[in-house]
């Protein structure tokens, strides 16, 4: 299968470039520069010059392929309601290209809660709109799908939001936490990730709703523990009138306990996360050398 991958040369398209060529896939990947592109023919991708905002090249680039993996966002969240109209237009040039053509669109979204039968996207969160016109393309023939990824992706050298947690501990010069720390979060390792994508674009039934959990729920105590330890810091809750001063954007999400599960994901594709949970991968250390 000839892929077209956003995203490609990011944190988890750069582990999936290399799992899809493995399974015998061609990879095409969107670089908006010659860094990007450099790093994609490195490891085996052919490249697409181009940005989010190049709907043309986004409408040519599914249109030349087998099927799209688009993994691109802006994570600047003081810009999040502009990324993730970004985003719609991307999916809506995608769906263009793919109308009809049973081919699979497969896109990350974020924020899973409970099971995957629970997954809603009603809410007014600005990422909902892309995953809501990605699952309604489905209805126009075209194998569409979203993979909603834990707060945590991690490896060893980087841990998604939780990298956010230890920069404010650096910062600050405590390891904090709300209440008890134990609202939770869950995880996954961007190699089990990478994994869950590409059996995502090879089968997938049109309108999946997909978890890419490995932990159903990490306790944030346990997270500032580490990074506690890590960055040999105190650990200490924060007052809630505090929260926002502290931990900025994060103090909505740090209050919040947020278990899911990946049983129907892992029921329907035979995914087995495999890889360092994100406690070992924070203890392990090497991210805090960065």
């Amino acid at each position: 299968m000839r892929v077209f991958v956003t995203g490609a040369s990011g944190f988890i398209g750069s582990a999936l470039v290399p799992e899809l060529i493995a399974a015998g896939h061609q990879v095409v990947g969107l670089a908006r520069s010659d860094a990007s592109a450099a790093a994609l023919t490195a490891a085996g991708a052919q490249v697409r010059r181009g940005t989010l905002e190049d709907l043309s090249s986004l409408r040519a680039g599914a249109a030349e392929s087998e099927g799209v993996v688009h993994l691109a966002f802006d994570h600047d969240f003081t810009q999040h309601e502009a990324a993730a109209h970004a985003e719609l237009r991307a999916v809506e040039a995608f769906g263009e290209a793919l109308d009809g053509s049973g081919r699979p669109l497969v896109i990350a979204s974020g924020g899973p809660v409970g099971s995957e039968q629970d997954a809603s996207f009603a809410s007014p969160s600005p990422r909902n709109i892309g995953a809501r016109a990605a699952l309604a393309l489905a209805e126009r023939g075209v194998r569409s799908s979203v993979v909603r990824l834990a707060p945590a992706v991690h490896d060893d050298r980087k841990c998604g939001l939780v990298g956010q947690l230890v920069d404010i501990a650096r910062r600050r010069g405590v390891s904090g936490y709300l209440g008890d720390g134990s609202p939770r979060w869950t995880a996954v390792h961007r190699l089990d990730a990478a994994r869950l994508f590409r059996l995502a674009v090879e089968k997938t039934p049109a309108g999946s709703v997909l978890h890419g959990v490995a932990e159903e729920g990490v306790p944030i105590r346990a997270i500032a523990d580490v990074i506690g330890r890590r960055l040999k810091v105190p650990v200490t809750p924060v007052p809630a009138e505090d929260a926002g001063a502290h931990f900025g954007f994060l103090a909505g999400l740090l209050g919040r306990d947020m278990p899911a599960s990946s049983t129907l994901t892992c029921e329907l594709l035979g995914w087995r996360p495999t890889h360092p949970g994100l406690i070992d991968d924070l203890g392990d250390g090497r991210y805090f050398d960065n």
